[in-house]
């Protein structure tokens, strides 16, 4: 549905459906020439990791099995269709010469839109706005942002499909933009609470990958500063929207994904490179406005645009939907949410080794024991 050649601006066929004539046969892809069955498997990444953002926004409340029902469904009637229109050449955003090199609109704002539709559609958990809500293992969070970190090397570095100047370049701006970006957020941060925070600068470090990732194959080092420095501020800043409209997305997908993918499309108009674009491909595009391209960053705007609300509009009517059906309700019980959802929709826990929970009462120094948990409290 996304590369197969069509007519279509809108969506491809399904001349490729179940790996249709996807084998080792190589395939053309700009000036870099592979098999065919590699760049499928590599794009499946693309198409994975993409709900798997979304669903974030829904964490501690989304019961599993329609959650599986409803990634496949929105990976088909969404992402496919947003990929196409950016990555196809045949696609209406390829088409007006719109710059997205590794997923600024198709991964990045299509997840953020989706997240925003899937927090307001499931409500808030409950104790939200009362109870405060950490992550419960701050050295976990360092460690996925390690692998995120070396992950977009593949992410960015390899959408150049090939071992080339492009590739190392784009691996270079994506390691400083992320740098930036996390320096930018731990700073921000700082100035209110006085403490450098190693959850602000991995929130940072992120924000700086998201953004850089539409323009990573098309702009010089300097300008990753640039990537890095604004999509920190402005994902820092965009956070505080759940709090002004009162909606809760668990971990920030809106803000990181959603607002960091949209100013990256735009800096993307605004710092591609003519020369960097067309040091491997002369026909690859005439650059943003620093190579005097004025109308780029209107391109850029209107791609932005249209992905957030597709995005937003059909996630929100799927989910709508799916609501509507007995069985598929996404929203899990009351008394599931308090247990927690290892326990009742997956029956198994993160750390065996917590099998009570101990409260002190700092006026009497009592201890009070729940033995409610599973395994029973071992001698």
């Amino acid at each position: 549905l996304t590369f197969g050649n069509t007519s279509n601006h809108f969506i491809g066929n399904l001349e490729h459906a179940f790996m249709i004539n996807v084998d080792n046969r190589t395939i053309s892809m700009g000036v870099t020439t592979i098999p065919s069955d590699v760049y499928a498997i590599y794009q499946c990444m693309f198409a994975a990791v993409t709900p798997a953002l979304a669903i974030g926004a829904a964490a501690e409340r989304a019961r599993i099995v329609p959650t599986i029902i409803f990634i496949f469904i929105w990976t088909t009637l969404v992402y496919d269709v947003i990929a196409c229109w950016t990555w196809n050449p045949d696609g209406w955003a390829a088409r007006l010469g719109v710059l997205d090199y590794a997923g600024g609109t198709p991964v990045h704002i299509a997840s953020g839109a989706a997240a925003l539709a899937y927090a307001l559609v499931l409500g808030k958990r409950h104790g939200h706005g009362t109870d405060e809500f950490k992550p419960h293992n701050v050295a976990n969070v360092v460690l996925g942002t390690a692998f995120l970190w070396f992950g977009w090397f593949g992410f960015n570095g390899g959408s150049a499909l090939a071992a080339n100047g492009r590739a190392a370049m784009a691996c270079i701006v994506t390691n400083l933009s992320a740098s930036v970006g996390g320096l930018t957020w731990c700073f921000l941060d700082f100035r209110l609470e006085k403490k450098l925070s190693a959850l602000g600068f991995c929130s940072g470090a992120v924000a700086g990958l998201v953004c850089v990732t539409p323009g990573a194959g098309y702009i010089d080092y300097p300008s990753a500063i640039a990537f890095g420095f604004l999509g920190g501020c402005l994902c820092n800043l965009a956070v505080r929207l759940k709090h002004v409209f009162n909606y809760d997305d668990a971990l920030d997908v809106f803000a990181v994904h959603a607002v960091g993918g949209f100013t990256g499309n735009i800096l993307t108009g605004i710092f591609a490179s003519k020369s960097i674009i067309q040091m491997v491909d002369v026909t690859g595009g005439d650059g943003g406005w620093i190579s005097r391209n004025w109308i780029q960053i209107a391109y850029q705007f209107a791609d932005s645009v249209a992905g957030t609300l597709y995005s937003f509009l059909m996630t929100f009517a799927i989910l709508w939907i799916m609501d509507k059906i007995p069985g598929l309700s996404i929203r899990t019980d009351p008394e599931s949410e308090a247990k927690g959802l290892d326990e009742t929709e997956l029956g198994e826990y993160a750390y065996y080794h917590v099998d009570k929970l101990i409260a002190y009462t700092k006026k009497t120094g009592e201890k009070s024991y729940d033995d409610s948990m599973n395994p029973p409290i071992s001698n």
